[in-house]
């Protein structure tokens, strides 16, 4: 029955990612169409969307740990999954189970086949999300964008209980950019009419932007005040800090720029609770106390001092920089290191390399990757002493 249930599980992902975007027009008609297909299972759910160019995932999982702490049945939608896909679709922490994966693709799948254009993977997947969550009876739906905020499959569901958007920075700029401002434009697609919107902040091109839009809205916003954060203690546990009133607040992931993030969950917190959602300083405390978010600065290990990051673009660089200065200030580290080519590749190179001692290059496992080889050229003429590896395990051993 296991092996079943599994086969299950991994026919819907092969289904899911026979479907890719690069050959459709971007919209919402095609989810739309799809949704409608389905019965419209999102216009049952209440959201919290969010977009940004980092830190959606980790304020969208401080988000969920609090709310469920606070005794609600809690969706969790993200993107990319780090080891299997089912890692998007979470209720409680609870990712969906092979059957569960399989019944909603049972579902979606006819109602996508009968369309004139097939549905893309990231129109499959939110449908399949939406399916899932109403199932589930969830209470409330953390979202989190795919790709921009306008036209990404998530942006169908009407006006969210909160839009919130993280840090802003030049990432996929082919797509949406090319100039911060138009990126900015793109991730505002999520404020709708009259919506509640929080905002990271401290990006004035992209402020300006969403300021302007949130009052063609009518939408009301919140900056976060970071005068309100004092982080008393970071290490490789974690973070202790303040965001007053509140004191001595525990979070257990251990980038430098995770305090912010959390205090940006924390401010969308506060306005829910104004709107009446019911969560104790008990529930804040445990919720935040309870966070874990894979793969973001994460302690592999502590002898040697094994990091796992997935800074992506430049914005990430310069956040995973300063977190190896605060935790080791005057060290180098050896790093293993893989690229995308359509990244900025030179602006994240410039930022790591005064912090290497040495870089293992490798290829990751995408269409879009840069050669190892071609990178520890790149490194090399830094200054930097670098090898290209053929494998993740060869890579490991070196380093």
């Amino acid at each position: 029955a296991e092996e079943y249930m599994k086969g299950l599980g991994e026919e819907a992902v092969a289904y899911v990612w026979s479907h890719g975007w690069e050959a459709h027009a971007p919209g919402l008609g095609r989810v739309r169409e799809l949704l409608r297909r389905l019965g419209d299972p999102q216009k049952g759910l209440k959201f919290i969307h969010a977009a940004g160019t980092n830190g959606k995932g980790s304020v969208c999982a401080c988000l969920a740990s609090v709310l469920e702490a606070a005794g609600y049945r809690v969706g969790l939608n993200t993107s990319p999954h780090l080891e299997r896909f089912h890692e998007r679709i979470r209720v409680n922490g609870e990712e969906v189970s092979d059957s569960e994966l399989g019944a909603v693709m049972d579902q979606v799948r006819p109602a996508a086949e009968a369309m004139a254009e097939h549905p893309t993977e990231f129109e499959l997947i939110t449908a399949a999300a939406f399916l899932h969550f109403q199932k589930q009876d969830c209470d409330l739906v953390v979202l989190e964008t795919g790709l921009g905020g306008a036209l990404d499959a998530s942006n169908v569901i009407e006006t969210p209980e909160l839009a919130v958007l993280t840090a802003m920075g030049m990432d996929h700029a082919a797509i949406l950019g090319p100039t911060l401002r138009d990126i900015a434009a793109a991730k505002a697609g999520i404020i709708k009419p009259g919506g509640t919107v929080v905002s990271r902040g401290g990006c004035p091109q992209a402020d300006e932007v969403f300021r302007r839009t949130c009052q063609e809205q009518g939408a009301d916003l919140t900056e976060l005040d970071l005068s309100r954060l004092r982080v008393q203690r970071l290490d490789l546990e974690g973070a202790v800090f303040d965001f007053a009133p509140w004191e001595n607040l525990t979070l257990p992931l251990a980038g430098a720029y995770q305090a912010e993030n959390a205090a940006l969950a924390l401010t969308a917190l506060e306005i829910l609770r104004e709107k009446g959602w019911r969560v104790l300083e008990e529930a804040v405390r445990q919720g935040l106390a309870a966070v874990r978010w894979p793969g973001r600065f994460e302690v592999l290990g502590k002898r040697p001092v094994f990091l796992l990051g997935g800074a992506h673009n430049a914005h990430g660089m310069t956040a995973a920089a300063e977190s190896l200065r605060a935790l080791f200030p005057g060290r180098k580290a050896v790093f293993l290191l893989g690229l995308l080519a359509d990244k900025d590749v030179s602006a994240m190179l410039d930022l790591l390399a005064p912090l290497a001692e040495r870089v293992f290059t490798l290829r990751p496992e995408s269409p879009r990757a840069m050669e190892a080889e071609a990178l520890a050229e790149l490194l090399e003429a830094r200054g930097v002493p670098a090898r290209a590896c053929g494998t993740a395990g060869e890579g490991v051993r070196s380093a």
